[in-house]
């Protein structure tokens, strides 16, 4: 991680992860947690230890009302220097047909938490003048459509939008997901384009071993490089 001006003026600077450095530590974190509660690491992750994995950074209500908030806002997070942030999940993805979504939404709503936190209590050293007599709480929203997909030019959602993917699908499980594919397909190691017929096999088939939205896992093998968006040049050996 370094450091670099931050652009949106939320920060005067922010933390620059690499994305190897977010698969990384998001890996660190659920193999640890895994084989701390199971004895062994194991995929899917449950749900419900995905809302533990929050609960141990934040305090968390599941069934919020957000309805008045402009746009599909399916989450919220507030931060408060010094204080444990508070996370605010939509009640409507708790129905039982959007619990991929909800999957989602709680990795990315972790994300902010586990790698943002630092630098809303870091705002308390940078003189008395952002406070009155109360520290502010600063509100994050998430809407749907940046749950996964964020553009870079908003860091933040970037971020939090890679660890979800990170955390549903560890870069080092996802890699051997599809070697194995590739082995049972008898297909080279090239990279696959998302419209090809292989290339959709290969997200349902991530998408079945991780219990993820297909637009989850395709984001994910995008941005690992595995899928293509057009062209099928022969990549570097992943494994």
């Amino acid at each position: 991680m370094k450091w670099v001006k931050d652009k949106t003026g939320r920060f005067p600077q922010r933390p620059h992860y690499l994305p190897e450095e977010i698969d990384d530590e998001c890996e660190r974190v659920v193999r640890d947690f895994l084989s701390k509660k199971y004895g062994k690491v194991e995929y899917p992750i449950k749900t419900d230890d995905l809302t533990v994995l929050i609960e141990q950074k934040a305090d968390l209500d599941s069934y919020a009302d957000l309805s008045d908030e402009p746009g599909e806002v399916e989450a919220v997070t507030e931060f408060t220097p010094r204080q444990r942030p508070v996370v605010r999940i939509a009640s409507a993805l708790n129905a039982t047909n959007m619990e991929n979504r909800l999957r989602t939404t709680l990795t990315h709503e972790w994300g902010h938490v586990h790698f943002h936190q630092f630098m809303f209590d870091d705002l308390t050293n940078q003189g008395p003048s952002l406070f009155t007599s109360q520290p502010k709480t600063h509100t994050n929203k998430c809407h749907r459509d940046n749950m996964i997909g964020a553009s870079e030019r908003d860091w933040m959602e970037w971020q939090a939008g890679y660890a979800c993917g990170a955390v549903l699908m560890p870069s080092s499980v996802l890699l051997e997901t599809v070697k194995r594919f590739r082995d049972e397909k008898e297909i080279p190691y090239a990279n696959l384009t998302v419209a090809s017929e292989h290339g959709q096999q290969l997200i349902t088939f991530v998408t079945s071993t991780f219990q993820t939205s297909r637009e989850a896992a395709r984001v994910r093998l995008l941005k690992r490089g595995i899928l293509g968006d057009a062209g099928s040049n022969r990549t570097a050996e992943l494994f």
